[in-house]
């Protein structure tokens, strides 16, 4: 059943044009936006509910309200303010892109399913599903939310501008999401397959006897800027549609529910939602549960990377290091506020990286475990680098923490860092101690190490993170700031006001 608190601010998406796509005329309720709106929380229920069971415990949605919902679905562990912004913004994206088929493609046969052109049709769904599952591999959740959101609104055109209830199916056409079989039984473009409507409107069993019994495939054709084509067709239908003047006349279209084919205009709502779940299921397969939550919107919250310098200056810093970033991991293990990923990024100089990516912080600490503070020149070490590589690799909205000694040796990349930021809205938060800066200061000058610190507080500032400055003799007394700080992150995920926390000045 479709939430009411998601459902009804999505309706306006829906055109005013019927001809085109499900549409509530006549009294009927069916639109693209119900039918893939019902069938997308049933699909997140299931995914929920089977989560909650392999964990031992109870799906129980105290009601029927998104937060409700993403409440039960991240478990009784999850603490404070439950927010389903996120879910509902990614049923926004799928919605709007499902309508701006209409707009952006209204006359184009494949998009619909019109005029025959199934082999088409399933192509654009074929095509756009292998998409959606490689853009969910590589975490791009939106572009895959916008491409669902076509996908879906082809595939449910099907249904209603084809025959296929009419022979009267009433499971889905399987063939259309798999690419390893074939369509059968097309009518050819030189069958007739619709008699005359001598009213010139919508006539019921408008279709040949020969069509439905040899249970041929067809479309009808669809004509906004000509009245053209094949003998004996038949027409999609409506006052839009230029074709449906010509012999045959008439239309087969089930989009809006008509007094000549209210059984038909809820068989084709019917199996369209039920192959709108079939496709969900696909996708749900090849992502997994949980990712294919994160996919919807749902997750427990953004993700979390540490980027860690492993310079020798280092070896003293890098004990503490590693006990703020675990104490950051065990606060948010088992609560709402667990990351749904963890990223780590070190860089030396003059190397930077690998990018190591997990879901479980056992794991996370493990590889935080791993490091050593080794090698590196006389120069600042490459910083810039490996915030830039923890950038790219993570998704949007990633709450990020850089621990570092030193200024940046790679200042060029100071532009594509803040470029970065601002297209990926990710925050950014810099833990600096000042003991291996100052000795680096002696050689280059004190109005040089703090112009590169400026470097990294006006890159704070532009993401909303923090820049903490600290002795390392004070460095353990200073560490519960970036605890603090990055508690009040997670939670919130709002844009931080800048701040910069000098704990002891290093003079």
């Amino acid at each position: 059943m479709m939430l009411p608190v998601l459902g009804m601010s999505f309706l306006a998406l829906v055109l005013s044009g019927g001809a085109w796509a499900f549409a509530p005329i006549g009294g009927g309720a069916s639109t693209h936006v119900s039918i893939t709106g019902a069938a997308v929380l049933q699909k997140v229920t299931e995914v929920c509910r089977a989560i909650a069971e392999s964990a031992g415990r109870d799906f129980t949605p105290t009601g029927n309200s998104a937060e409700e919902l993403v409440q039960a679905c991240l478990g009784p562990k999850a603490t404070g303010e439950v927010s389903a912004a996120k879910f509902k913004s990614a049923l926004n994206e799928i919605y709007i892109q499902n309508g701006q088929v209409d707009r952006d493609f209204v006359n184009s046969p494949a998009h619909h399913f019109n005029s025959e052109a199934f082999a088409e049709g399933r192509r654009l769904i074929t095509d756009g599903v292998a998409s959606i599952k490689a853009n969910v591999q590589r975490e791009n959740f939106q572009a895959a939310r916008e491409t669902l959101g076509r996908v879906l609104h082809t595939l449910q055109d099907f249904y209603s501008h084809s025959n296929w209830v009419d022979l009267g199916y009433t499971e889905p056409y399987a063939n259309l999401i798999r690419p390893d079989l074939p369509l059968e039984n097309l009518a050819e473009v030189s069958t007739p397959t619709c008699s005359d409507c001598a009213n010139g409107g919508f006539c019921s069993n408008s279709i040949l006897p020969n069509i439905l019994n040899e249970k041929k495939l067809t479309s009808g054709y669809m004509g906004i800027l000509s009245s053209v084509k094949p003998i004996g067709k038949c027409s999609h239908g409506g006052a839009a549609d230029l074709t449906s003047s010509e012999v045959p006349r008439g239309g087969i279209s089930k989009d809006e529910r008509r007094s000549d084919n209210v059984a038909l205009h809820t068989a084709a709502v019917t199996v369209a939602t039920t192959a709108t779940l079939q496709l969900l299921d696909d996708i749900r397969g090849a992502a997994g549960d949980n990712d294919y939550l994160r996919f919807m919107g749902i997750a427990r919250s953004a993700v979390v990377a540490f980027v860690i310098d492993t310079t020798g200056s280092m070896k003293d810093d890098i004990l503490e290091a590693k006990r703020v970033v675990n104490e950051i991991i065990d606060s948010k293990k088992g609560t709402q506020d667990e990351p749904s990923q963890y990223i780590l990024v070190p860089f030396n100089d003059p190397k930077f990286g690998p990018l190591i990516r997990t879901t479980n912080p056992d794991v996370m600490k493990t590889e935080i475990a791993k490091l050593k503070a080794d090698g590196g020149g006389d120069l600042p070490e490459m910083c810039l680098s490996g915030l830039q590589l923890a950038l790219t690799g993570a998704p949007a909205s990633s709450h990020i923490y850089v621990f570092t000694d030193a200024v940046a040796k790679d200042i060029a990349l100071r532009d594509t860092i803040l470029a970065l930021i601002r297209s990926t809205k990710s925050a950014v938060s810099f833990f600096m101690t000042g003991d291996g800066a100052g000795a680096r200061r002696r050689r280059s000058g004190v109005e040089s190490r703090a112009a590169t610190f400026e470097t990294y507080k006006d890159l704070a500032l532009a993401s909303g993170g923090q820049a903490i400055g600290v002795t390392k003799e004070n460095l353990p007394q200073a560490t519960d700031v970036i605890i603090d700080s990055s508690t009040s992150a997670l939670v919130s995920q709002h844009w931080w006001p800048f701040c910069y926390r000098s704990v002891v000045d290093s003079e």
